[in-house]
């Protein structure tokens, strides 16, 4: 059976370790499919304690699913919807602790308890969002925001 690698450093260098990695992956590709391709199996090896991690990309007013590991998933979804679409109309990551407390919260894996997204913006518009999900309460915290944050900034220069 597959397993994940193990980053033996504080979770701040794992992050920055992670970050590297995705630079060094993703240099000289331009390919846009090809890059959030290999970005979710990175995201996806190496955070521990979720069940999908992926892409959702802005075209013609809603997000349209992209490249991610996990289950599938919801293919559209408007910005009036769910977390993706609150973080994509806001621009602003948005972190839930509990999604069942998340009014107009879509569910695609019913094994989801918690879930970030983070806005992919790039000069100031909005390309989609990165979302992950996690079947543990409260996965997510201050720390995964800001290096989840510093990811997609970095995934953004290579797109």
């Amino acid at each position: 059976m597959f397993q994940k690698t193990a980053y033996a450093a504080s979770r701040e260098q794992n992050y920055d370790l992670v970050i590297s990695q995705l630079d060094a992956l993703l240099h000289g590709e331009t390919d846009e499919i090809a890059n959030l391709s290999n970005a979710s199996a990175l995201l996806n090896q190496f955070l521990d304690r979720i069940n999908w991690v992926g892409f959702y990309l802005y075209k013609d007013g809603e997000l349209v699913l992209g490249p991610f590991q996990g289950l599938p998933a919801c293919v559209r979804i408007p910005l009036s919807r769910g977390v993706c679409g609150k973080a994509a109309s806001l621009k602003e990551t948005v972190r839930v602790e509990n999604v069942h407390e998340f009014p107009g919260h879509i569910a695609c894996d019913a094994a989801s308890q918690s879930e970030i997204v983070i806005p992919m913006v790039k000069d100031g518009q909005l390309l989609g969002v990165l979302d992950i999900d996690s079947p543990e309460l409260n996965r997510f915290d201050e720390v995964d925001q800001a290096y989840l944050e510093k990811f997609v900034a970095q995934l953004c220069v290579h797109l």
